[in-house]
């Protein structure tokens, strides 16, 4: 696989999530979107109106994060978290499923929970991702989370927070695309610090990347 640049970068949620993050390193994050011309910024819910307002103008969406990074917030919780958010000028709405219920097996539970938050956000013309946290399940349970995820009327499922034991892998992006077909989005993240890592993510199906080292990513792209 070759992609120039900016083909690359357009696969990629350029990310900055620590809690200690700082307005000047938000902004900084912000500054970097644009030069290299990134699907989304993707930022916590604090930062929604900063980094909204400073992306005016492009063509670069406002991704956050709502019931991050554990998933078990209550589902009344979540919904006004994507409410704000999407008030607040978020395009893009990143929710991290509720793992306990998965792994005990209450489907409904799971399944109610994404489509409460996807109503919300479908309601402003928001774009929700699903993420399942995969370091925390079994295959069975991948598959399980990614059916409930299209059930509930998603539009991507997300493989990590990004704050679990482990990230993203190829061979979970390859189930989950098996399992979700070929129409309906796939973002890898967690763990994706190189170029090799982005093309083996997109390789393996992955329409998003949620990255942090996306400029040196694209860098390596730049020098060959």
């Amino acid at each position: 696989m070759k992609l120039t640049q900016s083909q690359l970068a357009k696969y990629m949620d350029h990310t900055l999530l620590k809690a200690d993050a700082t307005a000047a390193q938000i902004d900084a994050v912000v500054v970097e979107a644009i030069g290299y011309g990134t699907a989304s910024v993707c930022i916590n819910p604090y930062w929604v109106a900063r980094v909204h307002a400073a992306l005016q103008g492009t063509d670069i969406a406002t991704c956050t994060v709502i019931g991050f990074p554990l998933g078990a917030a209550t589902t009344a919780a979540k919904v006004f978290e994507a409410r704000d958010a999407i008030a607040q000028g978020a395009d893009e709405v990143d929710m991290v499923i509720n793992i306990g219920e998965l792994k005990a097996g209450d489907d409904d539970a799971v399944r109610a929970d994404i489509k409460a938050v996807a109503d919300a956000v479908h309601e402003n013309g928001g774009l929700l991702k699903v993420i399942v946290e995969t370091a925390l399940l079994t295959d069975e349970e991948k598959v399980r989370a990614s059916r409930l995820t299209v059930e509930g009327g998603a539009d991507f499922v997300k493989t990590s927070t990004g704050f679990a034991s482990a990230g993203a892998t190829a061979s979970d992006v390859r189930l989950m695309r098996k399992t979700v077909g070929a129409d309906f989005g796939v973002k890898a993240a967690g763990g994706i610090h190189d170029l090799a890592d982005a093309y083996a993510m997109i390789e393996a199906g992955a329409d998003r990347l949620g990255v942090s080292a996306s400029v040196a990513i694209l860098e390596e792209v730049g020098i060959r």
